[in-house]
């Protein structure tokens, strides 16, 4: 359960309304995940939050599906099962297989891996890295 639980569209207040009501839209969905819903305790990091994401997940030089797929590396890593299961579901809206999922955890594991050696090691980064 949320901390402080999660507040539903009839419970909320007009400002987190506007909000829940942006997000139905731009996702065009009739409804609010629990990540808002327990958001909107502070209604000023709910709206900046959804503000950040929308701005940032938009078609830019990186097309929807790259993006979706960094932010699934980013939550695997960061062992976030809310943000997996949501960027998951959006990549997959965005066209991701089931191969490219595997791909993807194979590449974050081995990345994981490999930064933790490199960092017990304290390994120098190569000059030629640099330029």
């Amino acid at each position: 359960m949320a901390t402080l639980g999660l507040i539903e569209y009839k419970d909320a207040s007009p400002e987190v309304r506007a909000v829940y009501d942006d997000i139905m839209a731009t996702r065009k969905t009739d409804w609010i995940n629990n990540f808002w819903k327990a958001l909107a305790h502070d209604p000023v990091t709910l709206r900046r939050t959804w503000e950040s994401l929308k701005e940032i997940m938009t078609e830019g030089a990186l097309d929807r599906l790259t993006k979706e797929l960094i932010y699934v590396a980013v939550s695997v890593t960061n062992q976030c099962n809310y943000c997996i299961a949501s960027h998951t579901a959006g990549a997959r809206k965005a066209g991701m297989t089931d191969a490219m999922l595997a791909e993807l955890i194979a590449v974050v594991g081995m990345a994981n891996e490999t930064n933790s050696l490199a960092g017990a090691y304290q390994v120098e980064v190569d000059q030629q890295f640099k330029a």
